[in-house]
C-alpha cells in the first residue's frame, strides 16, 4: 500500500519525487523519505509521519542535488512507523537505497543468513535485508555485467512474498532499477526522463505515456533509455497506454479535503461512467470484453468478489444482475474466497470489483479462479492495473483519480458498471427484450441529474452531523439493496469518524440487533420505494416503528413524497425518486455526506484515516 517514486533525467530528482509522493500519500502516511544520487555518493533523508515532517526536516538540512532518486510513503506492515524503520534502507557501506511495497515471508530466514554472514541491521523492517541482498550481490560482481539489474534480479528470486523493489546504487550511477510480484509498478515514458511509480499519479503532471511493467519484471529507467526484463534475464512482454485524465483532476479544487470533492464530482462520474457503452447499432458495448458471447451464454453460475466498499457494490450487483441476467448469482468476500474451497468450474463467471485493481485479496482470489478454468471479468478504475490484465476481460470505471481513502465516485462509478454488466449479460443471453434493455439504460442516463439532485439538498444532512458528532454509536438498517447501502455508510463511518457503526439487514432486527436499541440512540434507516415495492416497504415502517417505541432516534432516507414513512422519521432525508434497483445510487450518497461531516467536525484528516490506506497491496 506504500507510494513509491523514482526518477531518471535532467530535473533536480528531489523535487520531482517529493511531488510524487504528495500525490501518492493517499497510500500509505505513516512516514516518508527520499535518496538522491548526488557527487559519487547517496545522500539521504527520512522521517516518521506523514509527508510534511519530512519536507520541514528537508528545508532545514544541505540541498540533495541530483538528478536521479528515488522516494517512499509507507504504510506500515513490518516494524513501527518510527525514523530508522522509515524508507529508503540503505546497505552497510551507504552505497545503495532500497525502497519497498509489500511483504517479505521468508524474511526472519534471510535475516538470519545475512547476521550470520556479518551484516549490521539497524531497523524492524523486512525491507532492510533487500539492501544487504544486494550488497551482496553487487559485492560479488555478477557474472552478466555487475549492474544493479542484474543484481535485483538475482535478489529476487530469492524472495518470498508481495513485493515492489527500486532501488539506485553510486556503482551503477545513471539508473533507477524496479521489479514487482503481486504488487504495482508502472513507468512514466517522458521526453529525457522517466518515472517508476506505485501509481501514475506520481509523474502526471510530468508525463500521460505509461508503460506496464508485468508480474516477475525488472525495470531500469535511464533519462532516455527504459528497459524490461524478466526475473531470469529474459526480455520482458509489456504494455504502453496513456492516461486518461490530468493534473488538475488530482487537486482539490478549492475543496478542504479530496474526500469532498470526490463526492461533489460524482454526477460528472456517472455521466462519464455511461459514456460509450451503447454502439451505433443500439446494442451494448463493454470495453476490453474478450468472451465471445456464446461463452457468456454457457455460463450457469456468477460469483461477484470485492472487499470493503466494491463488496457492498457486489452486494447490489448480485440482484441486478439475477433481475436482469437472471444467472444464479453470489457474492464473495475476496479475503476469504480461495480459502473456502469454492466450487469452480468453466461455467462458472468470476466478477472482480476493485477501484485500484491491484487489491491483493481480490488478484490472488482470481488467479484461483482462472486455475480452476473459471472465466473473470474485473471492473476497475485504473488502467494498467494487475486485475483488468488477469481478467478475460474488464469494464472501466472512467471515475479518474480518487485520493480520498473512503471510497465515494468510485463505489457509484462501480454501481453503474455493474448495472451495465447485467444489462449486457441480459442482452447476450436474450432475457430481456432490447426496449426493456434501452429502457433500463434511459433510467441510468437519468442518474447523474438525481445525484446532483441528491448533492444540492444536503443542508439537513450536515446539520445532522453536527448534532449527532459526539455519539458513540449509530445504526443502520436497510432491505432488499438498501442492506448493502445499509453497510456502506457504517463502513464510511468507522472508517472517517472512528465510531462504532454497524449496517443490518432489517428484516433481522428481531433476531438480535434490537437489544442494542436504547434511548437516543440514532438509526438510520434506508426505505425502499414505496410504490414498487409496498410490501418491502411496509416491513420497514414495522420496523421504524419497533425502534421509536423503544426511544431511538430515527434518521429515514426515504423517496419524495413518502407519505407513510414521514411521521415516523425524527430526521427525514429526502430522495428522488428512481427505479428500486438504482436506489443505492442515490441513497449512498447523504450517507457519505454526513461521515465526510462528522469526520470533519470531530477534527479528524477526512482523507487519510488513521490505520487505512487506499490500496490493499498485502493480504
Amino acid at each position: 500500500m506504500c507510494g513509491i517514486v523514482g526518477y531518471a533525467g535532467d530535473r533536480q530528482a528531489l523535487g520531482v519525487v517529493l511531488e510524487g509522493l504528495s500525490r501518492l500519500e493517499y497510500r500509505g502516511y505513516d512516514s516518508a523519505g527520499v535518496a538522491v544520487l548526488t557527487e559519487g555518493k547517496i545522500a539521504w533523508a527520512k522521517r516518521a509521519g506523514k509527508l510534511g515532517n519530512l519536507t520541514s526536516a528537508l528545508k532545514e538540512s544541505p540541498p540533495l542535488p541530483g538528478t536521479v532518486g528515488l522516494g517512499h510513503t509507507r504504510w506500515a506492515t513490518h516494524g513501527a512507523p518510527t525514523d530508522p524503520n522509515a524508507h529508503p534502507h540503505t546497505d552497510c557501506d551507504g552505497n545503495l537505497a532500497v525502497v519497498h511495497n509489500g511483504i517479505i515471508e521468508n524474511f526472519a530466514e534471510l535475516r538470519d543468513e545475512l547476521k550470520a554472514g556479518g551484516h549490521l541491521m539497524t531497523s524492524e523492517t523486512d525491507t532492510e535485508l533487500v539492501a544487504h541482498l544486494l550488497e551482496d550481490e553487487m559485492a560479488a560482481g555478477p557474472a552478466e555485467d555487475g549492474s544493479l539489474a542484474t543484481a535485483m534480479r538475482s535478489v529476487c528470486q530469492r524472495l518470498d512474498g508481495t513485493f515492489t523493489l527500486v532501488a539506485v546504487d553510486v556503482r551503477d550511477p545513471g539508473v533507477v532499477v524496479g521489479a514487482r510480484r503481486n504488487s504495482p509498478l508502472v513507468v512514466g515514458r517522458g521526453d529525457g526522463e522517466n518515472f517508476l511509480a506505485s501509481d501514475v499519479a506520481a509523474f502526471i503532471s510530468f508525463t500521460k505515456d505509461a508503460t506496464e511493467i508485468g508480474q516477475n519484471q525488472v525495470a531500469e529507467i535511464r533519462a532516455g533509455e527504459v528497459t524490461v526484463t524478466n526475473f531470469d534475464g529474459s526480455p520482458g512482454a509489456v504494455r504502453d497506454f496513456t492516461v486518461d485524465w490530468d493534473a488538475e483532476a488530482a487537486e482539490k479544487a478549492g475543496f478542504k479535503w479530496f474526500m469532498a470533492k470526490e463526492i461533489a464530482e460524482q454526477p460528472r462520474a456517472v455521466a462519464e461512467a455511461l459514456v460509450g457503452r451503447v454502439g451505433k447499432d443500439g446494442r451494448l458495448v463493454l470495453d476490453e470484453m474478450r468472451l465471445s458471447d456464446e461463452e457468456l451464454r454457457s455460463v450457469d453460475r456468477i460469483v461477484v468478489l470485492g472487499c470493503g466498499t466494491a463488496y457492498h457494490a457486489g452486494m447490489i450487483a448480485k440482484y441486478a444482475i439475477e433481475h436482469w441476467a437472471k444467472i444464479p448469482c453470489e457474492v464473495a468476500l475476496a479475503s476469504e474466497f480461495r480459502y473456502s474451497d469454492p466450487i469452480l468450474t468453466k461455467s462458472t463467471l468470476v466478477i472482480a470489483i476493485s477501484q485500484s485493481g491491484e487489491t491483493l485479496d481480490t488478484l490472488m482470489a482470481i488467479r484461483h479462479a482462472s486455475e480452476q478454468h473459471s472465466r473473470v471479468l474485473s471492473i476497475c478504475n485504473v488502467k494498467g492495473s494487475s486485475i483488468p490484465r488477469e481478467s478475460d476481460g474488464v469494464v472501466y470505471l472512467h471515475a479518474g483519480p480518487e485520493i480520498a481513502v473512503a471510497s465515494t465516485k468510485a463505489f457509484l462509478t462501480q454501481l453503474i458498471a455493474c448495472y451495465v454488466l447485467a444489462l449486457y449479460l441480459a442482452q447476450v443471453r436474450g432475457s430481456m427484450y432490447p426496449d426493456e434493455i434501452a429502457m433500463a439504460l434511459d433510467h441510468l442516463r437519468a442518474m447523474p441529474n438525481a445525484v446532483e439532485e441528491v448533492l444540492e439538498r444536503m443542508g439537513p444532512v450536515r446539520a445532522m452531523a453536527r448534532e449527532l458528532a459526539g455519539e458513540r454509536c449509530v445504526l443502520f438498517l436497510g432491505r432488499h439493496v438498501g442492506f448493502p447501502v445499509a453497510l456502506e455508510g457504517a463502513l464510511k463511518l468507522k472508517e472517517l469518524a472512528y465510531m462504532h457503526a454497524e449496517g443490518f439487514a432489517a428484516g433481522e432486527l428481531k433476531h438480535g440487533p434490537i437489544a442494542l436499541i436504547e434511548p437516543g440512540l440514532p438509526v438510520v434507516i434506508v426505505t425502499p420505494p414505496p410504490a414498487d415495492m409496498p410490501v418491502l416497504h411496509d416491513k420497514i415502517v414495522s420496523n421504524i416503528q419497533e425502534i421509536r417505541a423503544r426511544g431511538a432516534r430515527t434518521i429515514v432516507l426515504a423517496e419524495r413524497g413518502d407519505e407513510k414513512v414521514a411521521p415516523y422519521a425524527d430526521t427525514l432525508i429526502e430522495l428522488p425518486p428512481v427505479p428500486p434497483l438504482l436506489q443505492p445510487l442515490v441513497a449512498a450518497v447523504p450517507l457519505q455526506v454526513f461521515a465526510c461531516e462528522v469526520a470533519d467536525i470531530q477534527g479528524h484528516d477526512v482523507d487519510q484515516p488513521r490505520n487505512l490506506a487506499k490500496s490493499v497491496t498485502v493480504e
